[in-house]
């Protein structure tokens, strides 16, 4: 085990996704029961290992369109690399990634404490499989996307309702 890297019998798994998966369980699922938590952190990896999305957590997680900072924008002599890009509001994957608030974990609560737990049994010693039937997926029930009618309904956690994309 090294500082970055954290090594299994199955996977290999850098600190950053683990701190990238923590964070979507806990935003996404924070006040959920364990079974919830887990369920988040499955459809997460479903999706890096699916080729229709990107191939790491992080990357998942933050997946959605990004503008350029306007501080960047105006000048044409900064580079690529010193670019800034920001999440286009609303439009992410995971709703708590842009949806403009503040994103601060509470390292004293039960939620983050579980969260990074479950991201850890989850991603790294490959715990739970087969828990939501590769749900690629989910909204909370009291929201009802348009996009809902084109998965397959794999059930409901807490207040969460899972779907997979065949």
């Amino acid at each position: 085990r090294t500082a970055d890297v954290v090594n299994h019998v199955e996977h290999r798994v850098s600190m950053e996704d683990l701190q990238c998966l923590a964070e979507n369980i806990y935003f996404e699922a924070g006040t959920e029961s364990y079974a919830g938590k887990v369920a988040v952190a499955l459809v997460t990896l479903t999706r890096v290992n699916d080729a229709r999305y990107p191939n790491s957590i992080c990357e998942v997680v933050k997946q959605g369109p990004v503008r350029e900072s306007w501080k960047t924008k105006q000048d044409p002599n900064i580079s690529d690399e010193e670019r800034e890009f920001y999440p286009v509001r609303h439009m992410c994957q995971f709703s708590w990634y842009c949806d403009g608030k503040a994103d601060k974990v509470d390292e004293r609560t039960t939620g983050w404490k579980q969260s990074q737990e479950v991201a850890y049994k989850v991603a790294v010693l490959g715990l739970y499989k087969g828990m939501v039937e590769h749900a690629t997926h989910y909204h909370a029930t009291y929201v009802s996307p348009n996009w809902r009618h084109e998965f397959t309904v794999v059930g409901r956690i807490d207040t969460h309702i899972f779907y997979r994309w065949d």
